[in-house]
């Protein structure tokens, strides 16, 4: 089972930090008007990271991988090449590939898929 709780503050690879994880019940949507599930925001080199609550625990899962590699990618100022042309569909895929090589997401797993892409520990 994920605790929110225990990603609070989380140090990432690539020098970012996990604020907050919080679930909601409204609807969300992305910049182009299509329901979402999760959106993060990044105020300097924190994510604060907002999901539905409805999700279940494999979705929410790969939400995190999804929203934390994203983060991370944009929020870099030089990010890996590896994610240099993601887009969507690209971090949905690269999600789905973490859950199943990595696990359930946890702090430390997120941490080994950025290094995977090229994040390094700073």
């Amino acid at each position: 089972m994920i605790d929110p709780a225990s990603f609070r503050n989380v140090a990432l690879c690539g020098g970012f930090v996990i604020a907050d994880i919080e679930f909601t019940h409204a609807p969300m949507l992305d910049s182009l008007a299509r329901e979402a599930v999760a959106h993060t925001s990044i105020v300097g080199r924190k994510f604060h990271i907002l999901i539905r609550a409805d999700l279940s625990q494999r979705e929410l899962s790969m939400s995190l991988y999804h929203e934390i590699l994203e983060a991370a990618a944009v929020g870099s100022l030089h990010p890996p090449e590896s994610v240099l042309n993601f887009n969507e569909g690209d971090f949905e895929r690269a999600a789905q590939a973490a859950h199943a090589e990595f696990g359930e997401a946890a702090p430390e797993r997120l941490n080994r898929m950025l290094q995977s892409y090229g994040f390094s520990e700073q």
